[in-house]
């Protein structure tokens, strides 16, 4: 049964997500922006190949290995993890598990920072 909260409780629930987090991973959120939004637009769903799987977050910007461009310019903008409250909300029955799925959605998009392919992903996940 999905877990709903008001957008400003899944902020605060993603900010402790975020002050939870390994400074390994936490370090790296330096040109990194955490946006909520309730869904995934029609652009995202066709640009990914889910396999019918429920999107939770996105990375949007230059993974880390890439960054930087013509003479080594660092890449202008931020880069942006989009977490999708309602999806997210859909697969927790509890506030413990909407906090732990935060994290693990936040950790899963930083892994595609570093160019990790999902099924690369999956293989860390395990």
């Amino acid at each position: 049964m999905a877990f709903r909260v008001s957008r400003e409780h899944f902020e605060e629930l993603a900010e402790k997500a975020l002050d939870r987090l390994p400074d390994r991973y936490r370090k790296y959120f330096t040109n990194i922006s955490v946006t909520i939004e309730d869904y995934p637009g029609e652009e995202d769903r066709q640009r990914l190949s889910s396999r019918g799987e429920l999107l939770l977050g996105l990375f949007s910007g230059a993974p880390h290995p890439r960054e930087g461009g013509f003479f080594d310019i660092p890449y202008p903008l931020p880069d942006r993890i989009i977490l999708f409250q309602k999806n997210i909300e859909t697969i927790c029955s509890s506030e413990k598990e909407l906090i732990e799925q935060i994290e693990a959605t936040l950790v899963h998009e930083v892994g595609h920072y570093f160019g990790l392919s999902e099924k690369e992903l999956r293989e860390y996940e395990k």
